[in-house]
Formats: C-alpha cells, structure tokens, sequence
C-alpha cells in the first residue's frame, strides 16, 4: 500500500470517520507538528495506536507550525511531514490541519480517545480542544514521553544555540 492514501484531506475527513463509526472500532486520536520524526515520536505513536484500533493524526500545516514554533520552522513541507508520519505502521490515516489549534480537526475527527503527550496534562489542554472531545463523548489520554527526544532539542544539537526552536 502506498503511504500516500493513508493521507485524508480535511474536506473528506467527516465521511472517513462516519465510515470509522460504522465499523464499531475505536478511534484514537492525536496531533502534532512531527517536524523532524524522531525515537520519540514514534514510541508516542505506537503507544496512542494500542490505546484503541484505529489512529488518526492530525499534522499541523506549514502556516500553523510556523505560528506555534517560530520562523525558521517547519523544517519539512507539510505533505512531506505527512507522508513520513503515514508510513509508520501504527498509523491508519493522517489528515492535515491549517489552524494552530486543533479544535476543529478534533470537532470532525470525533475521536473515541485524545491522546497527548506529557508535556500536557487534562488541565493545561486548549479548553476549547478539551470541551470538543469531551462533547463527542471522547476520553483524554496523557501518555508519558520519551525522555531526551524532542525535535527542539534535535535541532539544537544539529545547529547549534541559534537555530530556531
């Protein structure tokens, strides 16, 4: 299978999901920049995927990271972010979403379980985000990181203390 058609376009992901629903199978749900992927990500990926049995990924557009990390990032196009993340195992689909938070892809998305990493807790997610999974009948899930792996932390080490975080 070509990882490309694990790749869902925005427009579409309302009607993927119905057909998710259908299925009875729970859908698991996270989101992030996946900039540079990492041993971090995907140990976060495999663990969100054995939270139920089918995860989708929300991957904030070029516009969205640049407003959540600065100038200077992405590093890696949208799409190209994308079709890396689609090509994990764990991952059933990836959809790519244009605003910096991801409060209207999780209102399509509907997700049976919200997975964050540890770096958040139930408390300090966007209440917005919160309150739309909440809504759906959704449950949040924090799972931990891996220690030392961040892609911010990976771009320091390449470039050295000037390179945008």
């Amino acid at each position: 299978m070509d990882c490309r058609q694990k790749i869902i376009p925005l427009v579409d992901l309302a009607a993927w999901r119905q057909t998710v629903r259908a299925t009875g199978k729970r859908l698991v749900v996270t989101n992030g920049c996946f900039d540079l992927l990492h041993a971090g990500h995907v140990n976060y990926l495999e663990a969100a995927r054995n939270q139920g049995d089918l995860l989708l990924v929300g991957v904030n557009s070029d516009e969205s990271v640049r407003g959540l990390k600065g100038e200077g990032r992405p590093l890696n196009p949208e799409m190209d972010r994308a079709v890396v993340v689609a090509a994990l195992e764990a991952v059933t689909a990836v959809c790519v979403f244009p605003e910096l938070r991801a409060t209207r892809f999780l209102a399509v998305a509907q997700p049976d379980i919200y997975v964050k990493g540890g770096d958040y807790t139930v408390e300090s997610l966007d209440a917005e985000e919160r309150q739309t999974v909440e809504k759906a009948g959704g449950r949040i899930v924090i799972l931990p990181l891996t220690p030392g792996k961040s892609t911010s932390s990976l771009v320091n080490r390449i470039a050295g203390p000037s390179a945008p975080q």
